[in-house]
């Protein structure tokens, strides 16, 4: 595609040697890479054993097309004053646009409305929180998960301020061959031009050989940053299950384990988890290793570039694995509530805090003494100890209105 874009915008420009070819050919000229199939692939691969070299394999596939249509005479035109990585360097960023766009961005925005969806649903359920892995001052399950989707927006708009970045100046960067071919024309502001308007890329300048991979460097890092929010709510969802405050619907005819009949395992949760960290241990290669190349060009960057693809798959099955797992999600509602019960000791906090809005002498250590007991804090002890406090009735009456499952903030 860029190759034929790149002939037709040569055609655009006075070079007397291209202004008899016809613009009634651009479409046929098209149809290369709009209609290319396995077969053309397959061909252009035959011609890569001999040439050992991708582009040119390339050039010399179109080069012959130009001959079957009865063009030859312009051939020399295609790749003119190029190199391979002037092509490399607009068709990879452009695959990789496509792939953000067409599908990258509408799974994780699947995603992400699944989770505003169910933070809405369970937002008013009131929850025991853990902080070190303890039960903690109480919180709403929906707010939870409110916390995912605003780390997953705060990251995503970054995306907007990345451009893909192209690389287009020939073999080191200074246009060289288009300049002593033809002086006179402005070889930058056609350059320009052509990547930034014709391919809806941005053109890097100066560069060496090479794109600079640096914003695309920035865009893995992104993707990885996403992925780590999705891996820290995965484990999340895990621990969830494991205390039962979810259940998981059950699928007729689906294996648990092959041993122990009773078990619906969280796998949607951990398949997630385990392809997040695979796609990131591939995304912080490849965002490390790319803006890194000897003097003007070396090839460590072709051969890793093949890979884009393999972290922004990985990053897909977990996305798609998320969202398996959260559909089969059924708050347990009744564990959810005993576990609250369970753990009136969660009030102390915010007895102590009113006790000392009421100047009440030493009110956390008056609290440290009930909580740190080996007995255990339910309503009746908990109104018990209010009841001997030297207070007014109404901030008596206040403290005991607060329980674990109003104590929930905002």
């Amino acid at each position: 595609m860029v190759e034929i874009e790149y002939f037709i915008a040569l055609c655009g420009i006075p070079l007397p040697q291209l202004q008899d070819f016809k613009k009634d050919n651009y479409k046929v000229l098209r149809s290369i890479y709009e209609d290319f199939d396995l077969t053309d692939a397959e061909k252009i691969k035959e011609r890569e054993k001999v040439t050992n070299h991708d582009i040119k394999a390339i050039e010399y596939y179109l080069k012959e097309r130009f001959f079957q249509s009865g063009w030859g005479k312009w051939s020399e035109f295609i790749h003119f004053g190029l190199t391979s990585q002037d092509i490399n360097n607009t068709a990879i960023p452009l695959s990789i646009k496509d792939a953000m766009i067409n599908v990258y961005f509408p799974t994780l925005y699947e995603l992400r409305e699944s989770l505003a969806s169910f933070a809405d649903e369970w937002k008013d359920i009131p929850m025991l929180a853990r902080t070190h892995g303890q039960p903690a001052t109480p919180t709403r399950l929906g707010k939870e998960i409110e916390v995912f989707i605003a780390r997953i927006d705060g990251q995503t708009k970054y995306f907007g301020q990345i451009p893909y970045s192209a690389k287009f100046g020939g073999a080191t960067g200074n246009m060289n061959a288009h300049k002593v071919a033809y002086p006179d024309i402005d070889w930058i502001s056609f350059s320009n031009n052509f990547v930034n308007e014709e391919l809806g890329l941005e053109r890097s300048q100066p560069t060496t050989q090479i794109e600079h991979y640096d914003n695309l460097a920035a865009l893995f890092d992104n993707m990885r940053r996403i992925n780590v929010i999705l891996i820290d709510m995965a484990r999340d969802f895990w621990l969830y299950i494991s205390m039962d405050y979810f259940r998981q619907k059950i699928k007729k005819g689906e294996i648990g384990s092959s041993a122990m009949p009773h078990k619906v395992n969280p796998i949607d949760f951990e398949n997630g988890e385990g392809n997040l960290g695979y796609a990131n241990a591939i995304f912080d290669h490849l965002s490390m290793k790319l803006p890194i190349s000897r003097l003007q060009r070396d090839l460590t960057d072709s051969t890793v570039l093949r890979n884009v693809g393999v972290p922004i798959g990985h990053s897909l099955i977990a996305f798609n694995s998320l969202l398996k797992g959260l559909n089969k999600l059924i708050v347990n509602t009744d564990r959810i509530k005993s576990e609250l019960e369970n753990n009136w000791s969660v009030v102390a906090e915010a007895i102590q805090t009113i006790l000392r809005r009421e100047g009440y002498p030493n009110p956390y250590e008056a609290l440290l003494d009930l909580t740190r007991t080996n007995e255990k804090i339910t309503s009746e002890s908990i109104a018990n100890f209010i009841e001997s406090l030297d207070l007014k009735e109404n901030i008596k009456a206040e403290l005991k209105a607060i329980t674990p499952f109003n104590y929930t903030g905002f």
